[in-house]
């Protein structure tokens, strides 16, 4: 089951990548294309949740509960500054920043007194360095891209904070339960902040809501809901690692669509992406060993 969810986790993570191009190419205020992506999402899965996981989701205590309020919490931030943020900078630099989740877990990992391989540690060591040499190469592009590259690195933290709460909770409940509760949280919240900050939720063109409707179906129903269930598999930290391969895929996407080429130094970073991602997963084959061999 672990190698189909390292399958569900690359296809996850491709699908993902798509995610940028939908919010660029939605004519719509940056909080109203991330409320319709977790609404519509929500949308289509609960009715199927309903029927199929009422029981488990009547189940679950005050803990439970809150833990999921706050990661679809944590989720709202992450969409709604990030999706802003592509407003003001680059498609590479906006996606990378976002994704420089290995750090704040990272982090989050020694104050709570996770342990972590050496291996696994190295990995979120490198990606650090290559989050920063694809930012250096937007920043020296654009110095006035800076907001948008703020509004990124706390979607970021927003992600992180979504990662580390759903291990607990995901454990516990089935993948549909937890996206369609997670997803629901978000969304509102989401068309809430846009209604208080004076967005418009309607008068979009047909265009704008085709736009909503893939990036609610190919990123978020199919991308998102794959390293969700990955985590169940997976710890927090290989996955967040993992979701570094996202600005690789995003940033080929936006040569062709937006004519966005990156920089020889965000090449190089894209380069320490790539290291890290393989380091994770070696250290993350390595744990499994050590855990199957403790077993036996």
């Amino acid at each position: 089951m672990r190698r189909f969810a390292l399958f569900a986790l690359v296809f996850g993570i491709l699908s993902v990548s798509t995610g940028a191009v939908f919010a660029r190419l939605a004519d719509a205020p940056p909080l109203a294309t991330a409320a319709y992506r977790l609404t519509i999402a929500s949308l289509i899965l609960a009715p199927f949740a309903f029927i199929y996981r009422r029981h488990e989701i009547a189940r679950l205590d005050r803990k439970d509960l809150l833990y999921t309020f706050i990661a679809g919490a944590f989720l709202a931030v992450h969409f709604g500054t990030w999706i802003s943020s592509l407003s003001y900078t680059s498609v590479a630099s906006s996606v990378v920043l976002v994704n420089t989740i290995p750090i704040w877990v990272g982090l989050a990992a020694l104050l709570t007194g996770e342990k972590l391989s050496k291996l696994t540690w190295a990995a979120l060591g490198i990606s650090v360095v290559g989050v920063f040499l694809v930012g250096y190469g937007d920043f020296s592009i654009d110095p006035q891209a800076l907001w948008g590259d703020c509004l990124a690195l706390i979607g970021s933290i927003g992600v992180s904070g979504y990662v580390i709460f759903g291990r607990k909770i995901r454990q516990k409940l089935s993948l549909l339960a937890y996206v369609s509760l997670c997803y629901g949280t978000a969304a509102i919240l989401l068309s809430i902040a846009n209604l208080l900050s004076g967005g418009s939720m309607s008068g979009f063109s047909a265009h704008t809501w085709l736009m909503f409707l893939g990036i609610a179906v190919v990123p978020q129903l199919l991308g998102h809901s794959c390293y969700n269930w990955a985590l169940g598999y997976f710890s927090a930290e290989f996955i967040a690692v993992m979701l570094l391969g996202e600005p690789i895929g995003c940033s080929i996407m936006a040569y062709f669509m937006f004519d966005e080429f990156p920089t020889p130094i965000m090449f190089a970073g894209f380069a320490f992406l790539m290291l890290a991602i393989v380091i994770a997963a070696l250290g993350e084959s390595k744990m499994e060993n050590s855990s199957n061999n403790a077993k036996t």
